[in-house]
């Protein structure tokens, strides 16, 4: 009996530029943990939105929250 991959939610390709250290890093991340890349950068996402705060006096400033 075939496996169902599970439904995800509507998705979009998105490029971005990253230095040659932080994509060697994630590859050795990916490389270490099984997951893949895309995985690991949504993880990473995931996690920064969740900690992400912007401060009402200066919308620009932009900190993590420690946790």
């Amino acid at each position: 009996m075939p496996q169902c991959k599970p439904a995800v939610a509507k998705s979009t390709v998105v490029s971005v530029w990253l230095p040659d250290t932080m994509l060697a890093k994630l590859e050795d991340a990916a490389s270490k943990t099984g997951r893949s890349r895309n995985e690991l950068v949504q993880m990473c996402i995931d996690y920064a939105l969740a900690r992400l705060e912007i401060t009402e006096e200066k919308k620009q400033a932009v900190a993590l929250k420690r946790g």
